[in-house]
């Protein structure tokens, strides 16, 4: 999760005032984790920070933002009883309002700033917070430290979606989690079907309808479809050949990929395009244990990052 200005820049010249939401502190079970944002303008918005009763009133609470030109807001959620959602945690959000002449200037790959909208001193904790985090050469985990918002600038080399946390699922995480430069968005239906212990770095994201995130994907994205379901599989694949992608693999056997490769046809899909789907993944030689599955899709990420000069060679 890093901050982009170009995208900021960008909808700015399209719609001259862009507020930013950004999750800045959670505890407990929530939707989303820190870091993750989303832009919202008068008539529309990109990205999500989970969907639901949360994003609906943010967004809602921007677009009045807007209307009366506030630059800053600072909001603490209580999910269970405020919003009736079932995630039961908190969450803060900042929204930032932008401008052209607003547009943060950007130091040193990191974004900075005070959530509270004054221009008082980094404090020393921050200081000491990105100083350490460079010097150690890892990548900035965005941070709300003595009310300040530490965020990265950095993009990540690859951005990785996994759709489903059932076995196969969570080896594959538990092998790509490890590699540098990149940044993995793992979806299912439920927070429970979720382990526990995941790294903070991975950003789970329970969606009862999976597909319907389709349309907010990052078109740069490498997809990796293993649910439970071969309608949610079907719904995801139409939804990501609507969208584009930079690759997408789909776990099964020849006969399901024959069988999908017939609806998406009917759907309205071009042969070619369905064609860039690559099913099954992993590779059968290594056996169909989840372990070995994961095994055999890692390697087949890792042949295609090294054919595409990727940066793994670190």
């Amino acid at each position: 999760m890093t901050f982009s200005l170009e995208d900021l820049k960008s909808k700015v010249n399209s719609h001259n005032q862009v507020v930013r939401i950004v999750v800045v502190a959670q505890k407990g079970s929530t939707p989303r984790n820190i870091g993750t944002s989303m832009l919202v303008w008068k008539h529309g918005q990109a990205g999500t920070i989970g969907g639901g009763a949360l994003e609906y009133d943010a967004v809602r609470a921007a677009q009045n933002q807007i209307t009366n030109n506030i630059p800053t807001r600072l909001v603490h959620q209580a999910l269970g009883p405020n919003l009736g959602q079932c995630c039961g945690g908190h969450v803060s959000l900042l929204s930032e309002l932008f401008d052209s002449r607003s547009l943060p200037h950007l130091v040193n790959n990191f974004f900075a700033r005070s959530t509270l909208g004054t221009n008082t001193k980094m404090p020393a904790a921050v200081t000491k917070y990105i100083s350490v985090t460079q010097n150690s050469m890892k990548k900035l985990q965005p941070a709300l430290i003595e009310n300040w918002m530490i965020e990265s600038t950095q993009q990540p080399a690859q951005l990785i979606w996994v759709w489903g946390a059932g076995h196969v699922g969570r080896a594959l995480v538990n092998s790509l989690e490890p590699l540098p430069g990149i940044e993995i968005t793992w979806v299912d239906t439920e927070t429970s079907r979720f382990p526990q212990n995941t790294s903070s770095s991975i950003t789970m994201l329970p969606q009862q309808n999976p597909a319907s995130l389709c349309a907010h994907v990052p078109l740069n994205a490498q997809h990796f479809i293993l649910t439970y379901s071969h309608k949610i599989d079907l719904d995801i694949c139409d939804g990501l050949l609507k969208r584009g992608f930079a690759y997408a693999g789909l776990i099964g056997s020849a006969t399901k990929w024959s069988r999908f490769h017939k609806r998406l046809i009917a759907i309205g899909h071009k042969p070619k395009n369905i064609t860039r789907i690559n099913c099954p993944i992993g590779d059968p030689t290594l056996g169909k244990n989840p372990a070995h599955i994961a095994v055999g899709i890692t390697r087949d990420f890792l042949e295609r990052s090294m054919a595409n000069d990727s940066t793994f060679d670190e």
